[in-house]
């Protein structure tokens, strides 16, 4: 069952199952109820769609929160690398993936319509719209598609800056990334 997990392999399942093994009865239910809770506590945000045990999760509750301004991710683990930073203080909206037609993933498949009804809400109107979908062909399309469809409606849409990583060497950055290191530059004095 391990293996069903992202990114787990052979070893890795091997590992964890031998580590479940030696949990005492009470560590192993515990662990079983997470996992339980997990399923049937979580849910989407009725606002951002992001993941939350609530009808709305914190950041949408939240006075102190920019609701005007809403950044656009793929899924809930960009919000808290986002978050992490400490340096936005808008709303975030979860698509929950991105257009893929190779995949079958259509764009009715993705929290698009719940985003275009967030951009008509009076009560919050939106003033800005950051696409922060990742650096992929899909990323970018689903980036591209959502640009389209907002323009029309008055809606500021931008996108986040990417290019080469802190610590990376440029000589190993791929040209995508150089040129767009290039065309994201910014003044420094």
């Amino acid at each position: 069952m391990f293996r069903k997990l992202d990114g787990v392999g052979k070893k890795s399942a091997a590992r964890y199952a031998f580590c479940v093994l030696n949990f005492t009865e009470a560590e192993a239910y515990d662990f079983a109820q997470a996992i339980i809770a997990a399923k049937t506590e979580i849910k989407k945000c009725s606002v951002c769609c992001n993941i939350t045990t609530h009808e709305t999760c914190d950041i949408c509750g939240s006075d102190t929160r920019d609701h005007s301004t809403v950044c656009v991710v793929e899924d809930p683990r960009a919000v808290l690398a986002i978050e992490k930073t400490r340096q936005f203080a808008g709303v975030y909206h979860v698509l929950h993936g991105t257009i893929s037609p190779m995949r079958g993933v259509t764009p009715d498949r993705l929290t698009i319509k719940e985003l275009l009804a967030r951009i008509g809400n009076e009560e919050h109107p939106v003033s800005e719209l950051i696409l922060a979908t990742n650096p992929t062909v899909e990323g970018e399309a689903t980036a591209m598609y959502i640009a389209k469809l907002v323009s029309p409606l008055g809606v500021k849409v931008t996108r986040i800056a990417n290019g080469v990583p802190v610590g990376g060497d440029l000589e190993y950055a791929d040209e995508v990334t150089l040129r767009r290191a290039m065309e994201g530059r910014y003044s420094i004095l």
